[in-house]
């Protein structure tokens, strides 16, 4: 299974890397998170993590959760994540940043799970269609508000 989810954001990379890197906020940021805890190490450099969010159907919002190392590359701007906990262990996910424009960025982001365990095989369309490709969107278009809004107010003072 495999899902690409992009954006493009107005602003620089620099400030959008910030909040996607941010996860300790995105339950402020992001309706859909429900909690971010750190378990192990920090959001500076490489650490485990415990995400929940829900996925929202029209008459109800059901609750997922997944724990992940996750590491941080600065200088190539990635945030790599790992699920090791969760019906999606083994999934393997990729944030990539990159400057299109003097301030522009595009974030795309990769899910990338091989080998869903044994009985969920046939689960990894659906998982991935309908809870992680939808759960992404909600991210990256909450992100984006986040980032452009923070700038907006940086430059209206």
């Amino acid at each position: 299974m495999r899902t690409l989810n992009e954006v493009g954001i107005n602003g620089p990379i620099e400030t959008v890397f910030e909040i996607a890197r941010r996860i300790d906020l995105w339950p402020e940021r992001l309706a859909h998170y429900r909690k971010v805890r750190v378990l192990e190490g920090d959001l500076e450099t490489s650490g485990v993590v415990e995400m929940a969010a829900y996925r929202e159907f029209e008459r109800m919002n059901w609750p997922v959760w997944w724990i992940s190392t996750m590491e941080i590359d600065r200088e190539e701007a990635r945030i790599r994540y790992r699920h090791i906990r969760g019906v999606t262990k083994g999934m393997e996910v990729e944030w990539r940043l990159a400057q299109v424009g003097p301030d522009d960025t595009r974030v795309t982001i990769v899910h990338e799970w091989k080998q869903p365990p044994i009985g969920r095989r046939m689960a990894g369309g659906f998982i991935g269609h309908v809870f992680v490709h939808h759960i992404a969107d909600q991210t990256l278009a909450g992100l984006k508000l986040a980032a452009e809004s923070r700038l907006e107010a940086a430059v209206n003072g």
